[in-house]
């Protein structure tokens, strides 16, 4: 996603809500507190939004808000998750939240798993978007399971971006915590940038 900003007027105007709606969604959680941006401009301060991120979330509540109340649609998108959250290899297809190639690469390398905690379940869905999509090599896969092993615990705690850079044909993967921008040199290329906190709250709706 682009770092690029709307202002609180235009997106009003382009997602057709009211400013009541704005700010109850905010009071809800729905909207996080910190992507609501104060600038000053040449008319004083003024209210800003980090744009591609805000206009997903509020396509995401318009459409779930008809079957799910406020406070539901707060925990879904609330980057906590229930530790008792548990599901089966075999739940995990029939629900085809991963697909059973990218399940089977993920037992091979951790070893087999009748139950999947949260955690667990958070790789084996990472590893699927990135692979499903073509956006990695089944050797990249591998080194993403091992960064992803290594913070077990916290992935679904805090806010981690996914980045995989390649340099000269040897690609390396990492995670961070609040960076709003990545600067790398010229030989270098980000060829993946994922959002953890985003692929959550994803999981957290097929679940």
């Amino acid at each position: 996603m682009s770092n690029e900003l709307i202002s609180k007027k235009d997106l009003l105007d382009l997602a057709g809500i009211s400013y009541g709606q704005l700010y109850r969604w905010k009071r809800k959680n729905l909207i996080p507190e910190e992507w609501f941006v104060r600038k000053s401009t040449f008319t004083g301060q003024e209210t800003f939004f980090p744009k591609d991120k805000v206009l997903e979330r509020i396509d995401k509540i318009q459409s779930m808000k008809e079957t799910l109340s406020l406070d539901e649609l707060a925990e879904r998108f609330s980057p906590s998750v229930k530790t008792e959250t548990k599901i089966t290899k075999d739940e995990l297809l029939q629900r085809n939240i991963v697909s059973k190639a990218v399940l089977d690469l993920y037992l091979n390398e951790n070893g087999n798993i009748e139950q999947f905690r949260f955690d667990e379940l958070l790789e084996v869905f990472i590893l699927d978007k990135l692979l499903t999509s073509g956006d990695i090599s089944l050797d990249e896969g591998k080194m993403l399971l091992q960064v992803l092993k290594e913070a077990r615990g916290s992935l679904s705690k805090s806010k981690y971006e996914l980045l995989f850079i390649r340099k000269l044909g040897v690609t390396s993967c990492l995670l961070l915590s609040g960076a709003e921008s990545i600067m790398v040199d010229q030989r270098s290329k980000v060829t993946v940038r994922l959002s953890v906190t985003s692929c959550v709250e994803e999981l957290k709706t097929n679940l």
